[in-house]
């Protein structure tokens, strides 16, 4: 009996110790298959670092020079000297911030209205809304066109920034509408005993519980409004007005226009303003990481 228990107690040791080799083994396979593909997506953005630190004669070199012989910060400020960067950095801040501020505000306003207040044909409007997420944006574009126009805003950054105080995202709307109802009526009821209005228990009792919805759609916002492209190819004609994405392909096509001969290789100052431009949107990643993960699992807690 004794011999056979001992027995059985080795072959679980190994049958444990098999198990654990097993998790082992797959571990190391998913961290190798992890590592190659974080290589496989950072090599273009490597390569973006290396071309704009290269001269002009290494940029078409054949075999492709990964590293330039001699490193060339000067590419930086020549960026500046050959198109008004400066100018389309302050147009993109001016519109990037304000913008998200809107969306924030509004979408707050309006998710608050769905989540915590009672009155007619509520959830057929909310439905009614969550629909124009189906609705493609080139359907609305001539309507609105003729709208800004008729308002004298043709070639102003009016466009890029008076829509996101409208409550104009219905996705937004959806996320900061699921937030709200995770919190109990409770929190709403104690307010209003103790005389509160409706704007002050939004802004002083829910808000600082809602802190990772907030930072969640202020990071979209911002993303999307910094690297918006086509709202500014459609109401912004002249250079002084240019936001980033359009001003980059500006000094793609203009090239002679800004200081270069026809011929002479533009690449290496492209990827410098590339890197500029989207310098931004990677510190706010590294930075927001963790509030925006946990902002959209949080956002199906309660439906």
């Amino acid at each position: 009996m004794a011999q056979t228990r001992t027995a059985a107690i080795g072959t679980h040791e190994i049958s444990l110790e098999c198990t654990r080799s097993t998790l082992r083994l797959g571990r190391v396979l998913l961290y190798l298959a992890v590592i190659l593909l974080a290589a496989g997506f950072f090599a273009p953005f490597f390569w973006t670092i290396t071309t704009s630190l290269k001269s002009p004669d290494e940029v078409f070199v054949f075999p492709p020079q990964v590293f330039p012989k001699q490193i060339r910060f000067s590419n930086y400020p020549e960026v500046f000297a050959r198109v008004p960067f400066g100018l389309f950095y302050r147009n993109t801040i001016l519109v990037t911030i304000l913008a998200t501020l809107g969306t924030v505000l509004s979408t707050t306003l309006v998710a608050f209205g769905f989540a915590r207040r009672r009155f007619p044909l509520r959830n057929q409007l909310f439905f009614l809304l969550l629909s124009t997420m189906m609705l493609p944006g080139e359907v609305t574009l001539i309507p609105q066109f003729l709208l800004f126009k008729s308002f004298g805003w043709l070639d102003t950054l009016y466009p890029l920034i008076v829509p996101s105080y409208l409550g104009i995202g219905a996705f937004n709307i959806f996320l900061m509408r699921q937030f709200f109802m995770t919190i109990p009526m409770d929190f709403d009821e104690a307010a209003m005993l103790d005389g509160a209005s409706s704007l002050r228990i939004l802004f002083v009792v829910l808000l600082p519980l809602i802190q990772p919805a907030l930072i969640t759609i202020s990071i979209l916002s911002f993303l999307g409004h910094w690297n918006d492209f086509f709202t500014p190819l459609i109401y912004l004609n002249t250079t002084e007005k240019m936001t980033l994405s359009v001003g980059l392909r500006w000094f793609q096509t203009s090239f002679a226009y800004s200081g270069g001969d026809v011929g002479e290789p533009k690449e290496q100052l492209l990827m410098a303003a590339s890197l500029m431009t989207a310098l931004p949107c990677v510190i706010l990643f590294f930075v927001a990481q963790r509030y925006f993960v946990q902002g959209v699992v949080m956002s199906g807690i309660k439906a």
